[in-house]
């Protein structure tokens, strides 16, 4: 039995034109958009199945800039901080937060629940994830920098070069980080090591990300 495969790419095409015809080797197909489905007929020019109809439900992306102004609603007057909002096309919304002191699973619920409350499921059915950023993680705004400021970071520069040192300054878009290196002193036969600091730029870094030590 022949199977028939229809790309959602040409479905959507289909319902942008109202009605529009297809011509694909024997198939010929015709779409329209109703109450917030896509419809496809698929009529087949020779075989026994002559004709197949198919429905699809759509999906209508979340606005990234709704979803950011809701979050930032419920941060005001917090010590939490946006750290990233990512929209699947298949509308999986993932908010990612971030605290000083940790992220609690109580604020992730009742931030999950502020955002529900505030999009409409009638208009666009969602997924919605909320949580911390993640320990080991690469940093994605300057507030996690600041936030690990004296602790052990790696780095990954813009050359494919990778350190490991201490996050010893913050200034903007710029950062140090302390690094222990032998050094050949003169007049000293044997290098000794020392702490090096090494400076770099946020948005030239390939990732720097909290360094995990459980020795």
């Amino acid at each position: 039995m022949s199977r028939l495969y229809v790309k959602m790419a040409s479905v959507k095409r289909v319902c942008l034109h109202e009605r529009v015809s297809l011509h694909e080797k024997n198939t010929e197909t015709f779409g329209c958009l109703q109450n917030n489905s896509y419809f496809c007929s698929v009529q087949r020019n020779e075989g026994p199945e002559k004709g197949s109809s198919f429905y699809f439900k759509s999906h209508n992306m979340t606005d990234k800039n709704i979803v950011k102004s809701i979050v930032e609603e419920w941060l005001e007057g917090k010590d939490y901080f946006l750290v990233d909002i990512e929209i699947s096309p298949d509308n999986r919304i993932v908010v990612e937060i971030d605290h000083a002191d940790g992220v609690w699973i109580e604020d992730c619920v009742e931030l999950s629940r502020f955002i529900e409350d505030r999009l409409n499921r009638d208009e666009e059915d969602f997924e919605l994830e909320v949580g911390s950023a993640g320990l080991g993680q690469p940093f994605k705004v300057p507030q996690q920098y600041m936030n690990f400021v004296g602790k052990e970071v790696e780095v990954l520069d813009a050359d494919g070069k990778k350190v490991q040192g201490v996050l010893k300054s913050v200034d903007g878009n710029d950062f140090v980080v302390t690094v222990k290196e032998k050094v050949k002193e003169e007049g000293k036969k044997r290098p000794t090591i020392q702490d090096v600091d090494h400076a770099y730029k946020m948005d030239t870094v390939k990732y720097t990300k909290y360094l995990l030590n459980f020795k």
